[in-house]
């Protein structure tokens, strides 16, 4: 695979890792690296990029209609509010990842964040955005943990904030826009 801008079938130049399934080329277009807030998105991305942990996006992006339904579309106050009852199900839900770990940090992290004043969420994250830089030019560029990662990191996890560790944060950062990680030569860059 090109480590650079590869132009798809369509002709537009795009960070290699996009082509490989429509899906991705959706994901990549509209969604990679736009700017996400309020607590709910952001709590949605943040569970997201648990589950992804140890597995490929394209898993978790083909079930993301999937984990929708069984997390109440990620509203915090909802999820918050799940029972023993609602974690079995979740464990039997064949249209998410069936990980406790991740199921239990999951919920755990609804409740601690139904605790939290509105726009709470959203501002802790976002004070992690880095300022501007150099625009990646391959794949090589693109680091997997910065400082700025590990700072957020260890941030959510002092507040009580589970299955996030600096390669989660940095993967958040860039699924919501604190980073620009498309490659320079490509045509989602927002520069």
């Amino acid at each position: 695979m090109s480590r650079a801008a590869v132009a798809g079938p369509d002709g537009v130049l795009r960070c290699p890792w996009a082509l490989s399934t429509a899906d991705y080329v959706a994901y990549h277009d509209a969604e990679w690296g736009r700017p996400v807030h309020g607590d709910d998105a952001l709590y949605e991305r943040l569970s997201l990029e648990a589950f992804q942990s140890g597995l490929s996006w394209i898993t978790i992006l083909r079930r993301r209609e999937g984990f929708r339904a069984a997390f109440a579309d990620f509203r915090i106050a909802k999820v918050a509010a799940f029972t023993e009852t609602d974690q079995e199900r979740l464990l039997a839900d064949t249209g998410i990842i069936r990980n406790r770990a991740k199921i239990e940090a999951t919920l755990a992290n609804a409740r601690l964040l139904a605790e939290w004043a509105p726009g709470e969420l959203d501002e802790l994250i976002w004070s992690y955005a880095p300022g501007s830089r150099r625009a990646p030019r391959t794949l090589d560029d693109v680091p997997a943990v910065t400082a700025e990662s590990t700072a957020l990191s260890k941030a959510l996890r002092k507040r009580g904030i589970r299955f996030v560790g600096p390669t989660t944060a940095y993967a958040l950062m860039q699924a919501c826009g604190l980073v620009d990680d498309h490659l320079a030569d490509c045509a989602a860059r927002g520069d």
